[in-house]
């Protein structure tokens, strides 16, 4: 193979990857700092308060009063419905484990995002809270 062809192929090859690298989901990754009266607050509220209201109505026992805390992160693409869940640090409990990953796909699908969330280019937002477990009932923060 001569210079040019070499040169070319290697052209190709990085217009491929430019290509992919272009059309990846873009994230934003949000914790439970995000500012109140933004509109990114707003919609992990919402998240928040659906993932709990669903919680307390469909897992009343949560486990017979087993109490433990958990990490996860729930990437929520922008029509509402869950990319992939995330446990980050587990709870010493499989089974609350579990139970939060049901929580959140029993939820689901979620609001789609705002148009301010939109027009900043967000595919997909990744929210990270720690899961709490005690006395029967589920806190997120």
């Amino acid at each position: 193979m001569d210079a040019t062809a070499m040169a070319l192929k290697r052209e190709a090859e990085i217009l491929a990857r430019t290509q992919a690298y272009n059309q990846r989901p873009r994230r934003m990754q949000i914790g439970a700092r995000a500012q109140e009266g933004s509109f990114f607050f707003q919609y992990i509220e919402d998240w928040r308060a659906k993932t709990e209201r669903v919680a307390k109505a469909n897992y009343p026992s949560i486990e017979h009063g087993m109490q433990d805390s958990l990490m996860m992160t729930v990437s929520i693409k922008r029509d509402g419905t869950v990319e992939k869940i995330t446990i980050d640090r587990p709870s010493r409990f499989q089974v609350l484990n579990e139970a939060a990953e049901r929580i959140v796909r029993r939820a689901a699908p979620y609001l789609p995002f705002p148009p301010e969330m939109i027009a900043r280019d967000i595919d997909v937002l990744d929210i990270t809270r720690t899961w709490t477990f005690t006395n029967g009932k589920l806190s997120t923060r």
